[in-house]
């Protein structure tokens, strides 16, 4: 054991939280405790705390590490943090309450008899989430931002709650659609999803929604997804709105024919792999069910060949197919700006699974839990902004579990001169000079929206 005895005592001199604080006033910095008690309903007692308190604590909770509204008691017992805070923290009780409340039993009442995978409408307490969410985006981006790229995606929380469903992977769970704008890392819209309705039930929902969010100053818009997008309804929506995209195209047999009727010479290489060699081509390719008066769609082909040495695999090519409306890139260049949307929304589902709290629902109903998803997408759109626009560069793409280790972790001493709480911190620590310049930046900055 190490050469030291240990002393209960119960004081508010210290904290291991201090850097904490900045997760906090970037919540209040853009103003959003004061818009979630407009949005949000309010609570059934009249004493206590109100939706924006409740849903800063959530926040707080969340960028610590908590996954559970139970692991608030872990917040509340540093005593340091909560002077900090100078106010105290919901219980758990009451945090689960507030996740109730976004729960509406009516929503269900429209589901089809016949139909077993049911999106339903969100009640009125999760649209104001979701108006939060778009202010939130609205107030962190830089607005010398001039194109968007949303990519859309799913994934899979697994779940074995009683009314959780099983997903195409066999897994019990829930399958919530995320849309994030790739040049600002901004979640700009999520639709949370039973586990059996597939990625294809009606994409343009959630498509519509996001670029919906976007900034009004954004001129150029774009689109990258998966086959789940690839719909009729979905892809003339696009094109009628002059969103350029890409999306991977669902291998028919009919497209397979044409891809398998390229000539040699038509291939271009893309890349050579360890075990295989990819290639592109362009191909002539009209789904059965588009228009023929319609703008005509661009196919790009990609092949991949076996390299020689390879054994026990199958010898045959495999085919991939991208659909798309835009002419200004080459073969090579649209494929590759196609596979780029796994560096973004991957990055963002990892992050709310795996580093926030998102992978770990809260209940088993269904609003409660769509309701906590959303909190973990502000929490990752708020984290953004605190690393872009307040913390160093060298934050510029720290994963939540970095800011925790090395920011919100900062250790101080709390005393009170001439009637001032003072957090005492290391001066020797570089750490204390970015947490100071951060907080001057995010006084900065609400001095500046206020001016708006």
């Amino acid at each position: 054991m190490l050469p030291f005895v240990t002393e209960k005592r119960i004081h508010d001199e210290v904290t291991g939280r201090a850097g904490l604080t900045l997760v906090v006033e970037a919540f209040r910095s853009l103003r959003l405790d004061e818009e979630a008690v407009r949005l949000l309903p309010a609570p059934k007692r009249r004493r206590g705390f109100d939706a924006g308190e409740k849903l800063e604590a959530l926040v707080s909770l969340i960028a610590d590490g908590g996954e559970r509204v139970e692991d608030i008691q872990a917040l509340a017992a540093d005593l340091g943090y909560l002077r900090l805070l100078e106010a105290g923290l919901p219980s758990p009780d009451a945090l689960l309450d507030f996740l109730n409340g976004f729960h509406d039993p009516g929503c269900w009442d429209g589901r089809p008899v016949e139909k077993k995978a049911f999106v339903p409408p969100e009640s009125a307490a999760l649209r104001g989430l979701d108006e939060l969410n778009r202010l939130l985006v609205e107030r962190a981006a830089s607005r010398g931002s001039r194109s968007a790229t949303v990519d859309h995606d799913g994934t899979i929380i697994e779940s074995h709650k009683r009314d959780a469903k099983v997903a195409y992977e066999g897994t019990r769970g829930y399958q919530p659609l995320v849309a994030c704008w790739a040049e600002e890392q901004l979640v700009l819209a999520d639709e949370f999803r039973g586990g059996n309705v597939a990625g294809g039930e009606d994409p343009l929902s959630s498509a519509r929604r996001a670029f919906a969010h976007l900034p009004g100053w954004v001129q150029q818009r774009y689109y990258r997804a998966d086959s789940a997008s690839y719909c009729e309804s979905l892809l003339k929506w696009l094109v009628a709105e002059k969103i350029g995209f890409t999306i991977s195209a669902d291998m028919s047999r009919a497209l397979r024919a044409v891809c398998e009727a390229v000539p040699a010479r038509g291939w271009q290489l893309y890349e050579r792999r360890t075990t295989e060699t990819a290639s592109v081509a362009e191909i002539e390719f009209a789904p059965g069910d588009w228009p023929k008066d319609a703008e005509p769609l661009r196919y790009v082909a990609i092949r991949f060949e076996p390299r020689q040495g390879s054994l026990f695999v199958d010898a045959g090519p495999k085919y991939l197919a991208v659909v798309s409306n835009r002419h200004d890139l080459a073969p090579t260049a649209l494929v590759q700006w196609h596979w780029e949307k796994a560096g973004t929304i991957e990055h963002v589902h990892r992050a709310m699974k795996d580093e926030l709290a998102a992978g770990v629902l809260p209940c088993e109903r269904f609003a409660a839990n769509a309701a906590w998803f959303r909190i973990n997408t502000l929490v990752f759109n708020l984290l953004t902004f605190l690393k872009r626009r307040a913390l160093p560069k060298r934050f510029h793409d720290a994963r939540p579990k970095r800011l925790r280790f090395e920011v919100f972790s900062i250790p101080a001493r709390l005393t009170v001169r001439q009637r001032q709480l003072v957090a005492d911190v290391s001066s020797t620590d570089a750490r204390t000079d970015e947490w100071i310049v951060a907080r001057q930046r995010l006084l900065e900055l609400n001095e500046q929206l206020g001016q708006r």
